[in-house]
């Protein structure tokens, strides 16, 4: 069975999060939300939140993003007093707010020896700190001109500098999610990095149990399967992907609503209340047969007390969405 992680999303991969996810059984690994190694260092006051590592530190990755090499090092020196599984670069994030500044994927961008540098240094930090933590990195394909054997040579160039996991979204830059991901990049990465005693996770568009084994079945050298955007609509999806489908499990979908309000309010600033209650609710209606019209009635609540009684007037004039069944 290859291993199953919950890949980083921003306003969803936080504590509350993953205590829901937990409640079904987990998963292997949670990569965190992108921390800003900028904002990191400065302290603000909402960074504390990001580097919360309930409830499981032992599965958590901490997934650091910036555009600037000493920013970066200094970042990775704070995080590595702060132990969990590991620590993950992201040269992913494809969102030009993001790729403009030479953050997320834009270290694929820029020249090589100058992002192998800062990897290195990295790398350093937690040789010279004697840290436990994994070192990876998140990344797509590259540019829309990407050439074949250049992503190759980037990627087997990171494992030399040091990176001891390789998770790809095999899509490049402007690709969106109706593109179909290339799996074969997946299992030819993953061929040669094993070579080198490096492990590959696949991630993009595994959402159910059928769509988790075509995967599977295109790269079977990857060691694991990331899923997000599918974790936040069905937190139990690991549960699915794990099990054989002979066992049912019922899921009051009021309770657990409702109980998310509350990991919330619990683990999050009341600055972050209304954008990770209404990212979540963008997702988890799609589960019932009016989900547009829940979708619609929840992210337009005012307040979390309104949230509230939205959801529990939704199961009253729906009561039969109330109950899930589900196989595991």
């Amino acid at each position: 069975m290859k291993k199953l992680i919950c890949g980083p999303m921003a306003t969803i991969s936080h504590p509350a999060f993953r205590i829901l996810v937990e409640k079904f059984g987990g998963c292997d690994e949670y990569f965190t939300e992108m921390i800003n190694a900028g904002s990191l260092l400065t302290q603000g006051p909402f960074e504390k939140y990001y580097i919360d590592s309930t409830p499981v530190p032992e599965k958590l990755v901490w997934q650091l993003t910036g555009h600037d090499k000493l920013n970066m090092v200094e970042a990775a020196n704070f995080l590595c007093n702060l132990p969990v599984l590991g620590l993950d670069i992201n040269m992913g994030c494809s969102a030009p707010d993001i790729y403009k500044t030479g953050a997320g994927i834009g270290w694929m961008l820029k020249p090589m020896e100058e992002t192998m540098d800062m990897v290195k240094g990295i790398k350093d930090v937690l040789v010279n700190n004697n840290s436990s933590m994994r070192l990876s990195v998140k990344l797509r394909l590259g540019d829309e001109n990407f050439k074949e054997e250049d992503f190759f040579k980037f990627a087997l160039e990171l494992i030399d500098n040091g990176v001891q996991l390789l998770t790809l979204h095999p899509r490049t830059k402007k690709e969106k999610l109706a593109r179909p991901p290339r799996y074969r990049f997946c299992e030819e990465l993953a061929q040669m990095a094993q070579e080198k005693g490096v492990q590959v996770y696949l991630n993009g568009n595994v959402k159910d149990k059928s769509s988790f084994e075509y995967a599977q079945s295109q790269a079977q050298s990857c060691a694991g399967i990331m899923v997000a955007r599918a974790s936040v609509q069905k937190p139990w999806i690991f549960a699915q992907l794990k099990g054989n489908g002979t066992e049912t499990l019922q899921i009051n979908m009021e309770d657990l609503a409702l109980e998310y309000i509350s990991l919330v309010e619990k683990f999050q600033p009341q600055e972050f209340w209304k954008t990770r209650l209404q990212r979540f609710f963008s997702y988890y209606p799609l589960n019932f047969k009016f989900g547009h019209y829940a979708q619609s009635s929840f992210l337009n609540a005012k307040n979390n007390e309104d949230l509230a009684e939205r959801i529990k007037a939704f199961f009253i004039q729906c009561p039969e969405e109330k109950i899930l069944s589900i196989n595991i």
